[in-house]
């Protein structure tokens, strides 16, 4: 099969037919493919498809067909690291004002979406309630 040949495939899907072909010479008997070789073969089956996956490292379609179903079913959703909200509207309600000690020196205060009657309690509360 031209896909066996070695220098055609790709560096991850050779290095996984390097590590089944190693579990197969020195296995005794027919024992069952290892777990963590599966997770490999599943693996380079999302990456490289099924069928060819199956073909390179010479496992069953509907096995490997099974098991990669299956792996995708039970990936829970990872929910987004970053969530952007928009900025509130501001509304147009605004201020500016400047206080004055007499002696030279002076405040200048911006707020933002605050009420009339909200700077006027800060201004008084500034003044020391006069």
């Amino acid at each position: 099969m031209g896909a066996r040949e070695r220098g055609t495939l790709p560096a991850d899907l050779e290095r996984g037919l390097n590590r089944f072909q190693a579990w197969r010479e020195q296995r005794t008997g027919h024992g069952r493919i290892p777990h963590a070789l599966w997770a490999l073969a599943v693996g380079l089956a999302k990456g490289h498809g099924i069928s060819r996956t199956a073909a390179v490292l010479g496992l069953d379609y509907y096995s490997l067909k099974r098991r990669t179903e299956a792996d995708t079913d039970e990936t829970p959703a990872k929910p987004p690291a970053f969530v952007e909200l928009p900025a509130p509207a501001l509304v147009g309600k605004q201020g500016l004002f400047e206080l004055d000690n007499g002696a030279g020196a002076s405040l200048r205060v911006r707020l933002m979406g605050y009420d009339a009657a909200d700077l006027e309690a800060l201004a008084r509360g500034l003044r020391g309630g006069r």
